[in-house]
């Protein structure tokens, strides 16, 4: 019965519109990065790698689809969450505002296995974008650039990786990023059970990631206690997998909080479903 109710709430999202938003505005957006790189991508190299060229000397192709890739995910994995949650705040909200709610309560199954099969389809979704991402940034950047060793410059400094060493650096990290937007699915899901409104649970999924990105940047002490559990704090942890040696702990800590609020998040959308006045 669940996955039938999954099926069937999947189906609905595609019926959607605003469900391929996300996807074209990746395939736009990647598209005219990868245009940039193309065009002109060895100004911006040298731009990065002036700082080294004094004491090392760079040979082969460093501007590859490995390098790429990582440009693009550093620019829209922080926003690809908008587009999560443009469709999956509207899953509960959508059905109060069209009145459909009531027909769904009145199905021969419970509010709770209606609810996660919600859950469960906007995570289908949620998938399906990151997905795509990885397709245009990954397997279009390495057909248009070629593939080649990857530089990488964190805090610790500049690290290369071999180009044998990398896709299953990319598996993990685009697994963490959807673990992490699967966060964002589901805040907006659960502040959606709240709302009858579709655009509320939206806007303020959104204010609450500006305002915990915010409290995650600003160096003041009294956050500094805090700062570790917050969601977004977390967001950008795919990037762990692209350091040597693999800071494997610290991974499995953001792996952990980000379930955690997961979990705490459909908890709180249960309670608030079930007890849901539906008859107003």
């Amino acid at each position: 019965m669940l996955i039938k109710s999954t099926y069937n709430e999947f189906i609905k999202i595609a019926a959607k519109p605003r469900s391929y938003l996300g996807l074209v505005a990746i395939t736009v957006l990647v598209g005219v990065i990868l245009f940039a790189l193309k065009a002109d991508g060895m100004s911006f190299i040298s731009f990065v790698t002036a700082s080294f060229e004094q004491t090392l000397s760079f040979e082969g192709n460093i501007l590859n689809g490995n390098l790429v890739a990582f440009i693009v995910l550093q620019m829209l994995v922080i926003h690809i969450p908008l587009l999560v949650a443009l469709v999956t705040g509207d899953l509960v909200s959508g059905e109060g505002a069209m009145g459909t709610i009531r027909m769904l309560a009145a199905k021969p199954i419970s509010r709770s296995t209606l609810l996660m099969s919600k859950f469960f389809a906007g995570a289908v979704y949620t998938l399906l974008i990151v997905i795509w991402l990885g397709i245009m940034a990954v397997v279009v950047g390495k057909w248009m650039f070629g593939p080649g060793d990857l530089m990488v410059l964190n805090s610790d400094g500049l690290v290369i990786l071999q180009d044998a060493d990398i896709n299953w650096r990319y598996v993990g990290g685009f697994a963490v990023a959807f673990l992490a937007l699967l966060t964002v699915s589901s805040l907006s899901i659960c502040l959606s059970c709240f709302s009858d409104n579709s655009i509320g649970p939206i806007v303020i999924t959104m204010a609450i990631i500006i305002l915990f990105t915010i409290i995650g940047t600003l160096d003041v002490t009294i956050f500094d206690n805090l700062r570790p559990y917050l969601f977004t704090t977390h967001m950008a942890s795919w990037r762990s997998y692209f350091e040597d040696p693999l800071p494997v702990a610290d991974i499995n800590k953001s792996v952990i909080i980000l379930l955690v609020h997961n979990v705490v998040l459909i908890t709180i959308a249960l309670i608030k479903f079930n007890k849901k006045d539906i008859t107003s």
